[in-house]
């Protein structure tokens, strides 16, 4: 069992986030102790760790909560759920070669300003 401030350290998320997750239905209830605190389970950090893996790579926060409802549904929606998954991958790739353009562009650019650099203090030591 993790407490609040565990889990908050584990994954990066604030407190606030985790209970706000739990909230809107991202992450199902966490057990409490008598006096009310947070319990939580390496099956919810499980949970979180694939809520980050898809928040980090672009799906919506409505879009999650899509999944882990159909997800709780059960195999009858398993369908719909690699669906949602393959489009979201697609995304990603895309997202990945649009990122891929610009960083050949910088290391374009950073060769570029760094031969022109050498070059200047060349000239300044001649």
């Amino acid at each position: 069992m993790y407490s609040i401030q565990d889990v908050s350290g584990k994954t990066g998320l604030s407190p606030h986030t985790l209970r706000y997750y739990e909230k809107e239905g991202l992450l199902s209830p966490v057990n409490r102790t008598p006096g009310g605190f947070r319990q939580y389970t390496d099956e919810d950090l499980e949970a979180l760790g694939l809520i980050c893996c898809l928040k980090n790579t672009g799906m919506s926060l409505q879009e999650i909560t899509r999944f882990v409802r159909l997800t709780r549904q059960g195999d009858e929606t398993l369908r719909e759920r690699v669906e949602l998954l393959r489009e979201h991958r697609e995304s990603v790739i895309q997202r990945m070669n649009e990122m891929q353009e610009y960083l050949d562009k910088v290391t374009w650019k950073l060769n570029f300003f760094s031969e022109k650099l050498r070059a200047y203090e060349e000239a300044k030591t001649e």
